[in-house]
């Protein structure tokens, strides 16, 4: 196993200093959504017309509209409402966000529902980031929830090498520390080919490292927060780990040994509005 792991380590390293690694493409709908909300000029109508001719995408955005993140007096039935309620910024990301779930697809099974398992989880993270942002810090909250769901986007690429090595595919064990090793070096890699926001850029490379230190509190604090209060009260091993020594806490206020879920209704915010 350890020779395997070794090996299909230093192919995929190598293809990432060679820049020949196949990284996801963003969806077409990510691309347009972008190129309007980047654009100052840009109007709600206009990307009503964009969302618009994606309907689940606008069914998904119109229910965040009508959920208690956004408390409006009177029921929202159309996209374009629904962007008046949200605002450009946070619908774009919304957007992109809910966007992305298309790429967690895989043609064989076992890789298809390690797929979905870890968007699902990206979800989970992403509500709690949403809630961590809004109720915590000054970051924007629709910043928070995109970078929760990006989190884990390194793990795309392994898992499609995965469906070409059979060794690999018939070896769990190997192909989950395979993930754990590469996806933050590969996800970061990733979001800078998409050129995602920089305040965004380190958060897969950064999520995981408990010891950071920053100068304030950033992207990666939030996710760092929301992946551990994810697995608060489960025998996960993130759970042995003393968090009272995780900085992140503290730049963003919150004590460690605060049920984050129990502080705060998570109901009344995007949890399973994102799945």
């Amino acid at each position: 196993m350890a020779s395997l792991l070794e090996s299909v380590a230093n192919d995929l390293i190598q293809q990432i200093r060679d820049d020949t690694l196949v990284l996801p493409s963003l969806p077409e709908v990510c691309l347009r959504v972008r190129d309007v909300a980047e654009d100052i000029n840009a109007t709600i109508p206009q990307l009503a017309q964009i969302i618009s001719q994606d309907a689940a995408l606008s069914a998904r955005i119109v229910k965040v509209a009508n959920s208690p993140l956004v408390r409006t007096p009177s029921e929202v039935t159309d996209i374009g409402t629904a962007i008046s309620r949200l605002g450009i910024n946070f619908t774009s990301n919304l957007a992109m966000g809910l966007a992305m779930e298309q790429m967690f697809q895989a043609t064989s099974d076992a890789v298809d529902k390690r797929m979905r398992s870890i968007w699902h989880k990206s979800s989970e993270v992403a509500s709690i980031s949403h809630v961590l942002a809004t109720h915590y810090t000054k970051l924007h909250p629709d910043q928070a929830m995109l970078a929760g769901l990006i989190h884990k986007i390194g793990a795309l690429p392994v898992l499609t090498y995965a469906e070409e090595n059979n060794a690999l595919l018939n070896d769990a064990f190997a192909l989950d520390k395979l993930i754990e090793k590469l996806h933050p070096v590969i996800g970061s890699h990733i979001l800078k080919a998409w050129r995602f926001p920089k305040a965004i850029l380190n958060v897969p490379s950064q999520y995981l490292k408990f010891d950071r230190d920053a100068e304030k509190v950033d992207y990666a604090d939030i996710v760092m927060v929301a992946v551990l209060q994810s697995v608060a009260n489960t025998d996960h091993p993130y759970t042995k780990l003393d968090w009272s020594t995780i900085g992140a806490f503290d730049r963003i206020g919150i004590n460690p040994e605060v049920d984050m879920a129990e502080a705060i209704d998570l109901d009344d915010d995007l949890t399973g509005l994102l799945d």
